[in-house]
């Protein structure tokens, strides 16, 4: 408990410190307390109301996913790099899972373009704003990080997330081919109306009923299917 006051007495200090210019919807200074992955952390933010815990997942990068190959080591280069330490955040926005969208500095450095420098996470392609493909692609001929797997073992975390997701449902579900005497194609679209987590399944990757897919995981009804 003593070296926790500490510590957050050092961040108060540091973030009563001159402010520095902001480059985004909003900035502000604050520990990084935990490490989820090479792009997303926790940090905890002072506001008049108290200190609150917040989700921050860093933007125009994605690294590799925990299970994925260099997946523990991109998440333990970006814990070397933030925890423990008061970081700049400079948020856009939020994502649709409440997360904050941000930039993270530390002293000046731009955390998220060291990672795709480093080799520890790609540029994500679809929600870049930053041309930081000349980063990567250095990254990638120098062999560094995840590169030095090889590039036929280095599959890019959006590719791995999708086929992860067809997995999990073709497992979960043992969805029926279309004509299946199981299920047919009908005029059901919500979980409500699903028998059962191989029905959702079935009307979710052969009827294309998305709405099944609340939250775009790959995954329907999760009332069902978990």
């Amino acid at each position: 408990m003593v070296h926790c006051l500490a510590w957050v007495a050092t961040f108060l200090l540091a973030a009563s410190a001159t402010a520095q210019t902001c480059v985004a919807r909003s900035c502000f200074d604050a520990p990084v307390v935990a490490v989820a992955d090479g792009d997303t952390v926790t940090v905890l933010r002072q506001t008049a109301a108290g200190s609150r815990q917040v989700r921050v997942r860093l933007t125009e990068i994605d690294a590799p996913e925990r299970r994925q190959p260099w997946g523990a080591r991109a998440r333990q280069a970006l814990a070397d790099k933030v925890f423990r330490q008061t970081v700049r955040v400079a948020s856009d926005g939020e994502d649709r899972y409440g997360r904050l969208l941000a930039r993270l500095q530390v002293e000046g450095r731009d955390i998220n373009r060291e990672m795709v420098r480093d080799g520890h996470a790609w540029v994500y392609r679809r929600y870049a704003t930053e041309n930081w493909l000349p980063d990567e692609a250095a990254a990638r001929d120098s062999g560094l990080g995840l590169w030095s797997l090889g590039v036929g073992a280095s599959v890019p975390p959006w590719e791995w997330r999708r086929g992860e997701r067809h997995r999990k449902v073709a497992a979960l579900n043992d969805v029926p081919t279309p004509g299946s005497e199981s299920f047919s194609c009908d005029a059901k679209r919500t979980c409500r109306e699903m028998a059962s987590c191989a029905d959702a399944g079935f009307h979710l990757e052969t009827c294309g009923a998305h709405a099944l897919d609340a939250d775009n995981d790959g995954l329907p009804c999760e009332k069902l299917c978990r």
